[in-house]
């Protein structure tokens, strides 16, 4: 399932991998017009799909605005409430320090580029 529109600069992919993973991974510059579709998926899956895992994967991610970090944070929360293991994977160093920084765990950051 794919959401968003692509003119705009920004697609929302939601899609479940072999293992039973849910992966959501956006695409573009993710700014606060993203803000609600985004924390919406993200608590949607942890609260009513609740999969053992949740990937968010941000590799095609130059630019997360400081709402999304804050909901890709409170969603790694949300999901060891529930059960539901959260990563993010792939994201560039400036992103990861963002994401560090506003309090997903560093071994929760998968497959990012070394901190600076």
């Amino acid at each position: 399932m794919t959401k968003g529109d692509p003119m705009r600069g920004s697609v929302l992919e939601v899609r479940t991998s072999a293992d039973g993973s849910v992966v959501i991974a956006p695409h573009g510059i993710v700014g606060p017009d993203k803000a609600v579709e985004l924390r919406q998926v993200l608590v949607h899956t942890v609260r009513r799909v609740r999969p053992l895992r949740l990937i968010v994967d941000l590799a095609d991610v130059p630019e997360l605005d400081p709402i999304n970090v804050g909901s890709v944070a409170a969603a790694c929360s949300l999901g060891d409430d529930h059960h539901v293991a959260v990563f993010v994977d792939n994201s560039i160093p400036l992103l990861a320090r963002q994401l560090a920084a506003a309090g997903v765990p560093r071994q929760r950051l998968r497959n990012s580029a070394p901190f600076s």
